[in-house]
């Protein structure tokens, strides 16, 4: 550390209570926003004071998140639940049915429905700043992480490291809804390579009281605990040099948005502001369990189904299968007129990490020449089906006319997900599910 900045440090009073920054010092490209950084600085977050559910409240306001349903699904979920957040993240459901979910009505709509739950008392203003600790348990697996809030911009210069490209309609609807309330009422799910210290402290403080624990009606067991002395905890995460979005690209994008927006808008920005901070969970990667994203296409293209089992033969090692349930990389299942082929993918040697995917592999082998869907984040043909329905969620869309064809796969690693985040490299969109999936409205951060 240069002579002139040690001074500086020891005339000024620090960091802003809460942040964790790096131990070395420049000059930061924020005026009046003194964090302590370097070339390798490391990732920044912070304790909050978010809106919350109160205790009795927490089970029907917390939500699937919503791009996992359907606007008929979070119609069919909320019904009878006045305070479901589904009526905040998909408000069309109050809506008559055929409302476009992106139009005016349907955002005037959250922004009344989210201040009555805060009129009503049903969500509450938390007292002081506080980090939590989120607990999902799904059968026998279970999943801890730290919600807490992180800077848009370690998200923009690469702390926060991203592995997919966003869908615009889908962003720019988040990015609308997200200014509109001026509020992340879902969070960003992160990961961050294991660490020993970060386990130690969740272990210690997960054993205290909750200040959540409901099961689900799917049920997923949540649980909740308050965090107010956070230092030691933020102190732990000051190893963390980088975290990964493991889902949540949009809600991501569209806080960096309106960040940028807010900032263009504000004279005065120090770069302090609460709109340069979003809502996140950061979990260990070990902890977390993937699923396949598979993919049904809604038409041949004018092709016969005879017609594309012919050219998937003549391409390819394909033959019939009595499950369309993948057994490990490469063996990608087919469900085509009333019967499930398992398809053989080979990649080249050369490719990179992304381009080893299977979700790779089937675009540039079978979606793109045999079907002509070049652009997988833009044509309407093609649909992304979750693994947690599994595969006779597939049969179904077909044998129902539906969908004309499906793809079943293996799941992605988090390994993979990091390495081909660390090369700066994209997947194909949708390529990971990760299950169980984050409860929206437990944590609204507003600003």
């Amino acid at each position: 550390m240069g002579r002139r900045w040690k001074e500086k440090l020891n005339r000024q009073e620090g960091p802003p209570q809460g942040w964790v920054t790096h131990e070395t010092i420049r000059p930061c490209p924020l005026a009046n926003y003194r964090a302590i950084c370097s070339p390798a600085a490391a990732m920044r977050i912070r304790a909050f004071t978010p809106l919350r559910p109160s205790i009795e409240s927490a089970a029907d306001i917390a939500s699937l998140p919503y791009d996992v349903v359907s606007t008929e699904e979070a119609r069919d979920l909320a019904r009878g639940n006045p305070l479901s957040m589904l009526r905040v993240v998909r408000a069309e459901i109050d809506l008559p049915d055929g409302t476009n979910p992106y139009s005016d009505p349907v955002y005037a709509r959250s922004r009344a429905n989210l201040d009555r739950m805060i009129a009503d008392q049903a969500l509450l203003r938390e007292s002081e700043p506080c980090l939590y600790l989120y607990r999902q348990q799904m059968g026998d697996h279970v999943q801890t992480g730290t919600v807490a809030l992180c800077h848009v911009d370690d998200y923009d210069n690469g702390l926060i490291k991203r592995h997919e490209k966003t869908r615009p309609e889908k962003e720019n609807d988040r990015t609308r809804l997200t200014s509109d309330l001026s509020a992340n009422t879902g969070p960003v799910f992160l990961t961050y390579r294991d660490n020993d210290a970060i386990d130690r402290v969740v272990g210690r403080l997960t054993t205290e009281d909750p200040l959540y624990d409901f099961t689900a009606e799917d049920g997923i067991r949540h649980t909740v605990w308050r965090v107010s002395e956070t230092d030691e905890c933020l102190e732990a995460f000051r190893t963390v040099p980088a975290a990964y979005v493991a889902d949540g690209h949009h809600r991501a994008a569209s806080a960096a948005r309106v960040a940028r927006e807010r900032r263009a808008a504000d004279p005065d920005h120090t770069g302090e502001e609460d709109y340069n901070w979003f809502l996140t969970v950061l979990f260990p990667e070990s902890s977390l369990k993937v699923l396949p994203y598979n993919r049904i296409i809604t038409d041949l293209g004018g092709q016969t189904e005879a017609e594309v089992l012919e050219t998937l033969q003549a391409t390819h090692a394909i033959n019939e299968a009595s499950s369309g349930d993948s057994e490990g990389a490469g063996d990608v299942r087919v469900y085509l007129a009333g019967q499930w082929y398992r398809l053989k993918l080979e990649a080249d040697p050369q490719a990179d990490a992304a381009g080893s995917l299977d979700v790779s592999l089937l675009q540039e082998q079978v979606l793109a020449p045999l079907f002509k869907i070049l652009d997988q984040r833009t044509d309407p043909r093609i649909e992304y089906v979750g693994g947690i329905r599994g595969t006779d969620a597939l049969v179904q869309a077909v044998d129902s006319g539906r969908a004309a064809i499906a793809f079943s796969l293996s799941p992605v690693t988090v390994s993979q997900l990091m390495a081909i985040s660390d090369a700066e490299l994209i997947m194909p969109p949708k390529s990971t599910w990760f299950e169980p999936k984050l409860r929206s409205g437990l944590f609204i951060h507003t600003f």
